[in-house]
């Protein structure tokens, strides 16, 4: 894989980088069986507040249906085809089952074409399979991970994202998750073997704003350049410091230089084993 970079044209195509998904791709339209239209949440929630500042917009999306379940235990399967979905940065498969049935599937990097895979507590530890931490040697990469069992793939499914075995002890498992924190989790749930497809999707430079635009992403505006009524860090002649010792976000709350802002009452506390590591230490 490799990224695409352009020649400078034009202001916006002189750093514009993307994925090279020519060299990598091999099917252009998604099956029509696993696809259909949906409307983008865009940051609003069920009575259509806003609760996720700075989304809306962007090209209209198919949804693919993707399979975080993996049901169907002891039945291999092949992949027929690497597909690209607009609603995620890994790449997906198209899983072929040997009684016929179709379904997508987020790939791991390094996936070919006609490889065969398994969902199974017997799997092979090989890229791509699934099996249960219990029977995944310590030190593997894991990504589709669960949390419960039979819960569906929750951890580690965004471009380039893996987690990390690290130890196994009174039917958990500790694992390192891509934010640097240890977590136990039960040792019946299920992970897939490998890291999620796509690692290069962090390096691409969108070039220009209106890219951002295209792809839902609205205009993020510094509190310090916003008035008092609009934001706690706002007002003052020329350029301010925010006047506080610590950074807020709109709504009074500690946000960024690595403040702590989880819940001290979080219902998972008792699951993690050392916080996440932020700002300059990570």
């Amino acid at each position: 894989m490799a990224i695409k970079t352009y020649k400078p044209t034009s202001k916006s195509r002189r750093h514009m980088s993307v994925v090279s998904y020519k060299s990598i791709l091999t099917k252009n339209k998604p099956t029509k069986s696993l696809t259909y239209g949906f409307k983008r949440v865009v940051g609003r929630n069920n009575v259509g507040r806003i609760t996720v500042r700075h989304k809306g917009g962007g090209h209209k999306r198919l949804f693919r249906d993707v399979d975080f379940k993996y049901n169907k235990i002891n039945i291999p399967y092949k992949i027929a085809s690497i597909e690209y979905d607009p609603n995620r940065t890994g790449f997906i498969g198209l899983a072929v089952y040997r009684d016929g049935e179709k379904k997508y599937v987020l790939l791991p990097k390094n996936i070919k074409v006609g490889e065969e895979l398994l969902t199974s507590e017997n799997a092979e530890i090989k890229l791509g399979n699934r099996t249960q931490l219990k029977n995944i040697p310590v030190g593997t990469f894991v990504y589709n991970v669960e949390l419960k069992f039979k819960g569906g793939a929750k951890i580690a499914r965004s471009a380039g994202n893996f987690v990390q075995v690290i130890a196994k002890d009174g039917g958990e498992v500790d694992l390192k998750m891509p934010s640097s924190e240890v977590r136990k989790v039960k040792e019946n749930c299920f992970a897939s073997i490998g890291e999620v497809s796509n690692e290069e999707k962090r390096l691409e430079n969108f070039g220009k704003a209106g890219r951002s635009r295209w792809k839902g992403i609205r205009p993020t505006v510094r509190g310090t350049a916003m008035n008092p009524v609009d934001h706690p860090h706002g007002g003052g002649e020329g350029r301010q410091g925010r006047g506080r010792r610590r950074a807020i976000s709109l709504w009074g709350k500690p946000t960024g230089k690595g403040q702590k802002s989880r819940r001290t009452k979080k219902y998972s506390n008792k699951f993690i084993v050392s916080r996440r590591k932020v700002g300059k230490q990570r």
